[in-house]
């Protein structure tokens, strides 16, 4: 049995290959992602082995200790027998100024100490360690993106925002330092270091030469931490790696979905083939074959079939890892692994291997398991007889399938309906709606043979009529066989109904955020500090340089400071009363913009609801002074300001806490202090490039108040949600284009079954084109069952995921995307038929029809 099979398969090599493909395809995939990721890995060890192996302990603070580790400790270290060398690195806020005069990004530059010595926990790219007073180096990416060389002068703001002057002196790689990545650097030796950083303590302790034991006896008891250079090693890239094992889960859902889509194709391909060589089948039975025997010779095609495509798959993953690890080299993007990453050193574990034989056979055969049962039920004298083409009988639901279905069915509507219109919204909703999908989607497979005549009847009626005699015959094609039909469009149903999903909430997801955006920030200009600083505020003196512009209109200052309210932590505020109602327009639960006066507030409704506070209500209002530094944590004090909370307040504004007049902010925290933030409008008439050059004129002396236009920050939401989209569809099409190819499997197959039936529409008078426009039809028919089947379901539940993710979400439909997806997917379908409608259309008629 072993034989034939192996015979039939070297006999059929076509039938082999299109069969491996939805598993070449889905493999890839994962074999793909875990090239990716493991070269990412690598790169991590590789970085860290550069730098950080030099390091014998490291003394750290723990997790819950509120200051760092004290000069006198690195004394005591270096007094440690046999310590050789103990470097303190520093670490803090020292915000690098561009060439524009503004602060470099949205959050300050990292301040670092960079040595020289034994252990150099950085690389240099270019150049030397810093040296004195006046010498510092930058991060190599940071010098690239702002234009800066060795040898540049370049401005950097100590904690007190005071302006210095240093050499650029070197450029250095931070390899697995996320921090310092993600918001660039500026190296100083230690004592500038700790001198522009405005630091006491340090952030570790590094030593060579001597154990862990006599170092963690010299530093005693306390909040921090002891490590071997190994520990630390580990704990570094594990950190590190951490980005990479968020990468691989994400990449590896996509690539289930894909295999998912696989073991359909694979199902429906099986099943065609058994069909068609029940005859093969009842031959062997008849020359002594058993059950079991059919059944384990299907299941071994299938375990070849799936280890050919398995193969074939590692081959296109491996290529598909190189391909995006060139791709983000290109874009710029190092990922965690830092400069060690490029398409290079791709790497291919022994696990990587395993995983995709593993999953790419046990898919096959899976799939192959209710074919090759249903070839073993036929009994041999049945199987010799000429029969109906098999699945063109109507297909009948049946009481099972019927209550499965049902149930399925209205538990799933239910569970999403309960997540979107009842529970409250957040994530819990949103986990609900996602079952409540599955569920449904569950009824649908089950469901999906009856519904494809109807379905047919009116996706082919245009057609049908447009393409003549072929393109009704096409649809009846496409409605006769409807379990085989079902399970080939069901594939492309997957791939479509997820990206419709990911397209609706995409589009509500923008349409919320405009509309929250024209709630919050109805100005045309917002300034503020860069986001991390520790004094968050932007100088009064900018306000009233605003004000003085006649290009400009209102000028808006928001006040926020942590207070105490009624005897609670809670956030203190004002506002230039004046845009009350007018520009911020908040909506009242009771009372209205016009209570707010002088010994009378407003208070937004979560603070009220929480600490149970109602309109009419005298509260004592008391001031917390700011944090002087790490570790210190202010307490309220003085005998407060006793209010009237005037009006409860809610809305999209960009107001929180208990609101109070100006007069009253600066009984509390002192006259004309700085605000958070400023809103500022153009004055009428005024274009937006004569405002915007007075609010840059204006801001220029204050290098670190970033202003950006509500223009501005609508675009950014609309690209990074663009930019998710199209992540999304892209890894999303994989399972479309394997969909694409189950509908070119079955059109093939079906070729081949129906060669004397096209024969003899070709004797009766049927043309070579008209029998590819028949064949065309038929797979544009399928396929556009199928995507309609997933723009319904994924309309559907994108509507119910949009209402389960908050109260203010807006849900809008992408008319053109989801018309867009049919008419892509009805494209692809014809494509798919290309190549087995010019099969048919080369037989020959008298050999076709004298085929046995």
């Amino acid at each position: 049995m072993l034989k034939t099979t192996l015979a039939g398969l070297r006999a059929h090599k076509l039938r082999l290959l299109l069969t491996a493909v939805a598993i070449t395809l889905g493999v890839g995939f994962i074999g793909g992602t875990f090239v990716l990721t493991d070269t990412m890995q690598a790169g991590v060890q590789k970085s860290f082995a550069q730098s950080a192996d030099k390091v014998d302990v490291a003394v750290l603070p723990s997790d819950e200790a509120e200051d760092g580790l004290p000069a006198e400790m690195l004394a005591r270290i270096r007094s440690v027998p046999g310590v050789q060398e103990a470097q303190g690195r520093v670490r803090g806020d020292a915000a690098l100024i561009g060439k524009d005069g503004k602060a470099v990004g949205d959050v300050p530059t990292l301040g670092i100490s960079v040595t020289g010595g034994r252990m150099p926990r950085y690389e240099f790219d270019q150049g030397r360690a810093p040296n004195g007073p006046n010498e510092a180096v930058l991060d190599s990416r940071v010098a690239s993106r702002e234009k800066f060389k060795v040898g540049d002068t370049v401005t950097v703001l100590d904690g007190r925002k005071a302006t210095h002057t240093f050499t650029v002196v070197g450029l250095i790689g931070v390899g697995l330092d996320s921090d310092a990545a993600f918001r660039g650097s500026v190296g100083f030796d230690t004592a500038t270091a700790i001198r522009m950083t405005g630091e006491r303590t340090y952030a570790e302790i590094n030593v060579a030469g001597a154990d862990r034991t006599a170092v963690a006896a010299a530093v005693g008891q306390g909040e921090h931490r002891v490590l071997t250079g190994s520990a630390l090693a580990d704990e570094l890239a594990s950190a590190a790696g951490a980005d990479t094992k968020i990468i691989r889960t994400g990449l590896l859902l996509f690539g289930l979905v894909a295999m998912l889509v696989s073991a359909l194709v694979i199902y429906n391909t099986f099943s065609i083939l058994i069909a068609q060589r029940m005859r093969e089948m009842a031959l062997l039975r008849c020359v002594g074959a058993t059950r079991r025997q059919v059944f384990g010779g299907v299941l071994i095609e299938s375990v070849v079939v799936g280890l050919v495509g398995s193969l074939l798959g590692l081959l296109a993953g491996l290529g598909l890892g190189a391909g995006m690890l060139a791709l983000l080299d290109a874009f710029g993007v190092s990922g965690p692994a830092g400069p060690a990453m490029s398409a290079g050193d791709v790497t291919l574990a022994p696990r990587t291997v395993l995983v995709g034989l593993a999953v790419g056979v046990v898919v096959t055969v899976l799939a192959a398991i209710l074919p090759a049962r249903a070839a073993t039920r036929v009994p041999p004298v049945v199987a010799l007889r000429s029969e109906l083409e098999p699945g063109s009988a109507r297909f009948r639901l049946g009481w099972p399938r019927a209550i499965l279905t049902g149930l399925f069915g209205a538990l799933g509507f239910t569970v999403a309906l309960l997540g979107s219109v009842v529970m409250e919204k957040g994530e819990t909703a949103m986990y609900a709606v996602a079952a409540g999908g599955a569920l449904v989607f569950l009824a649908v497979i089950a469901l999906m043979p009856a519904l494809v005549r109807p379905l047919g009847r009116v996706v082919g009626a245009l057609p049908g009529r447009a393409a003549g005699v072929p393109g009704r015959l096409a649809v009846e094609n496409a409605r006769r066989s409807p379990r085989r039909t079902a399970t080939t469009t069901i594939a492309l149903t997957i791939g479509v109904g997820l990206m419709s999903l990911f397209a609706v909430i995409a589009a509500s997801g923008k349409a919320t955020s405009t509309q929250q955006l024209n709630e919050q920030f109805p100005m045309d200009f917002q300034i503020q500090p860069q986001y991390g600083d520790e004094d968050p505020k932007v100088p009064h003196a900018l306000a009233q340089s605003l004000r003085g512009r006649s290009e400009l209109g209102a000028v808006i200052e928001q006040r926020l400071r942590d207070g105490e309210i009624a005897g609670q932590d809670g956030t203190v505020g004002s506002i230039t009363q004046s845009a009350l109602g007018e520009v911020i327009k908040p909506t009242f639960a009771s009372g209205s913009a016009g209570d707010l006066r002088d010994g009378a507030a407003l208070l937004d409704e979560e603070t009220a609801k929480a600490q149970n506070l109602r309109a009419g209500q005298t509260v004592t209002v008391r001031a917390v002074p700011e944090s002087k530094g790490e570790g210190d944590i202010p307490r309220a004090q003085g005998p407060g300001l006793q209010v009237k909370v005037a009006a409860i307040y809610g809305g999209n504004v960009p107001m929180e806490g208990l609101l109070l007049t100006e007069a009253d902010f600066g009984r509390l925290y002192g006259a004309n202090s700085d605000p958070y933030r400023i809103f500022v409008t153009a004055a009428g008439g005024v274009t937006a490039e004569r405002a915007r050059a007075a609010v840059d004129e204006a801001a220029r002396p204050y290098p670190t108040a970033k202003y950006t236009s509500g223009a501005e920050i609508r675009e950014e939401f609309t690209k990074a949600i663009d930019t998710l989209l199209l992540v999304f569809g892209g890894l999303l099409a994989l399972a479309i284009v394997i969909a694409l190819f189950g509908i070119a499997n079955t059109l093939t197959l079906s070729v081949v079954e129906r060669t004397r039936e096209s024969a003899l529409l070709r004797a009766l008078g049927l043309t070579k084109r008209q029998l590819r426009r028949m064949l065309s039809v038929e797979a544009l028919v399928m396929a556009v069952i199928g995507a309609l089947t997933g723009v319904l379901l994924g309309v559907a539940f994108g509507w119910a995921a949009t209402q389960s993710m908050g109260e203010s979400a807006v849900f809008a439909l992408p008319y053109l995307q989801i018309a867009g997806f049919m008419v892509l997917a009805g494209a692809a379908g014809m494509l798919a038929a290309v190549l087995p409608a010019r099969r048919a259309a080369k037989a020959s008629i008298v050999e076709s029809l004298s085929f046995d």
